[in-house]
Parts: structure tokens; sequence; C-alpha cells
């Protein structure tokens, strides 16, 4: 290849816009600087390896989106002679190996992206990885990580909120959902070293703050559709607010009921449903294998979610979901919507 060449080569970050995502590309940019083109999108924007092409020599870093649902992409960009970095902890059945791909792949229950980076770096920035994990609904793995660092119950607190609202941040139908776009919110908070300086000195983290307090306020009068003593189902509103705390209600559910498995629907403009699922049994019940068995769904074991479920299959969806999560011949009585 000529110097010529060479000069011509583009680094890509690809990455997803939630807490994860965005907290994963942090402590490796910190850790090894790199100009490059930023790829990312609200938290169900997975399909991001197949929105540029590469050439021969590029570099592409990938973080925190399912290689299985980006692997026709991959190998067109393996193909062209890109160099991929990957990442991730959702499903990566159809993994394979190459001289081009560093694959740093994990789908253990008990890990993030950003952890997976944390390890890559040798814990160079961990509390990084500890607002991560806390994000991705993780807080006994995180409260551990923060212990091993010597962070006190004051600061972990904060971190976790971090997390909360990094996350939060990222639900929506669109991009227009979101306060941030998240390579915005990506770039403002890349030029602070430490979370704490974060927190403390940086508008978005306010603006985000007072926004949640509002968006929570607003889903303090949404009721569960159907439940038992081994699942729930709640379904939100056609509203932007919904759209944006689905995912931190399946998150706080899932906390408050341990071993409960948790569906949150939430209503599309188009008046059909966007799902996240938690599962209260990731290692015998994982979340990821039950959305997979719709055409637009997947995860990882203890969360996934479908991007697109019709209204007339609502029904169909709260009888599999209880069979699938307790075992329940029978289909359940629900409420009216």
């Amino acid at each position: 290849m000529s110097d010529d060449q060479k000069q011509m080569n583009h680094a890509y970050d690809v990455f997803n816009g939630d807490a994860d995502g965005i907290c994963a590309l942090h402590q490796l940019r910190l850790a090894e600087p790199v100009t490059a083109k930023l790829i990312t999108g609200a938290k169900r924007d997975i399909d991001l390896l197949c929105r540029f092409k590469s050439k021969e020599g590029d570099r592409v870093t990938v973080l925190d989106i399912s290689l299985d649902s980006n692997i026709a992409a991959l190998r067109e960009h393996i193909g062209a002679g890109a160099v991929v970095t990957y990442f991730d902890h959702h499903n990566a059945t159809q993994a394979f190996e190459h001289e081009r791909l560093h694959l740093h792949c994990d789908m253990t229950a008990d890990v993030c992206t950003s952890i997976l980076v944390n390890r890559y770096l040798d814990g160079r920035y961990r509390e990084w990885a500890v607002v991560a994990a806390y994000g991705d609904n993780l807080p006994q793995v995180a409260s551990l990580m923060a212990g091993q660092a010597g962070v006190d119950e004051l600061q972990r607190s904060e971190l976790q909120q971090l997390g909360i609202l990094l996350n939060y941040n990222a639900y929506g139908e669109t991009v227009d959902d979101l306060h941030f776009h998240p390579e915005v919110l990506y770039e403002r908070l890349h030029v602070y070293l430490e979370p704490a300086d974060f927190i403390r000195h940086a508008p978005e983290f306010t603006l985000l703050k007072n926004a949640y307090t509002d968006d929570m306020a607003a889903m303090q009068t949404v009721q569960s559709y159907c439940q038992d003593g081994f699942s729930s189902v709640y379904v939100l509103p056609q509203q932007a607010w919904a759209r944006r705390v689905s995912g931190i209600l399946a998150n706080k559910l899932s906390q408050e009921h341990a071993g409960k498995s948790i569906a949150v629907l939430t209503a599309k403009p188009d008046g059909n449903f966007i799902v996240s699922v938690r599962s209260g049994l990731p290692d015998s019940k994982p979340a990821g294998a039950f959305c997979s068995g719709f055409s637009t769904g997947g995860g990882r074991r203890g969360a996934a979610g479908i991007n697109h479920l019709a209204e007339a299959e609502v029904d169909n969806f709260v009888n599999a979901f209880r069979r699938y999560f307790d075992g329940a011949g029978k289909e359940q009585v629900c409420n009216e919507r």
C-alpha cells in the first residue's frame, strides 16, 4: 500500500448510545486516543455496521452491539480489508475467526461491554466501568467493583445515578425522543477524566437529572397490565416520556422484585409496541432466547427486547411470556389496556 493510500485510511468508532456503549468507548479512547468517525444512535439502533462502507486499512472499533445482528455487515467490512476490534456481551453465536477481527465477547449474565474494556485496560479507568454496570442493570457487580476500587458509599451512589441517567438518555423510538444525541453526549462526557468531574461540572448532567425527575413523576401513574408471582407485564402509553422511561422502569422493577421476570410494552407512534424484557432467572430462562423468537427481537441473558410487536399480537405475547418464564399452561386474564 502506498503512503498516499495509508493517509486516506479512516477510523470508525461504532457504539451503542446507552451508558454501556458510551462508557466503553470513553475508557478505550482515554487509553488509546484516536480521531474517528462516530457511528451511534438510540439504544435500539443496533444495525450500525451497515451505515457506512470501509476499505482496506481502515480501522473499525465496535462496542456494545450484537455481533449476530450485524454479521452480514461485519463480514463486508472484513472482506473490504478493514481491521475490526469488537467488544460486546450480546449474542455472538455466529462469531468467526479472522486475522483482521479482534473479538472480545463474553455473554455471561454478569458482564457488560464496559467491563470487558475495563479488563482489556487492566482496570485503568475502573470507575467508568462501574458507571456503565449500574446503568446496564448490574448493581451487584457494580457495587463489588466499586468496593474493590475503594469507592465510598456516597461516591457509589453518585456513580449509580450517573449510570442510570446515561442509560435513560438512550431510550426512545428515535433520537428525536432523546435529550441528547448519543454522539453529542459522548463528546461532552469525553472531556472529563473522572465521573465525579462530569457530575460536578457538566450542564448535561443537570439537564438529564431534572428531565429524569419529571419523567419518573409521570411514570408513577403506571399500573401493571398482568402479573402473578413469577412475572409482570406493563403497558405504557404512546408518549415521549414513556418511551424514555421504558428501560428504566424494566430495570427498576427487576431490582425491586428479584427473581421475577418483567416485560414493559411501550406504544409506538404507529400504534404498535416496543418491548423491554428482564429475566428473573437469566441462567435458566435467558431473556435473549425468548425475545429472539420474535422477528425483531434479541438481547442477552438478563435483558432483551423486541423492536416491533404488532398491536394485534400483544395478548399472544403476554401468554408466551408467561409460559416461558413461569411455565404456566393456561392463558392469563389481563386488565384492559
